[in-house]
């Protein structure tokens, strides 16, 4: 269940509360009997390791060899040596 966050608007008052999805969010401050606030934060995920980006699902083959054209396959030397110089 996620945890909210709210504050009181008069006392300022904050606190962090389980709730459901499905429960009514809180209005009433418990210390002064004020009007509360949901305070909203940046979400807390964070994606580490292989397998979040375009090319972590492309083989290493394919990303570093230059797709083919019919000028490439008549002159080969220019793709060789374009190949060599972007490694």
């Amino acid at each position: 269940m996620p945890t909210y966050v709210y504050a009181c608007k008069d006392c300022g008052h904050a606190m962090e509360v389980v709730q459901s999805f499905s429960d009514e969010a809180l209005t009433i401050c418990p210390e002064c009997q004020g009007a509360l606030r949901k305070k909203f934060n940046s979400v807390g995920v964070v994606f580490k390791g292989s397998g979040f980006y375009r090319n972590d699902s492309r083989s290493t083959t394919s990303s570093s060899t230059p797709a083919a054209s019919p000028a490439a396959s008549s002159s080969p030397s220019k793709v060789s040596a374009s190949a060599s110089t972007s490694a």
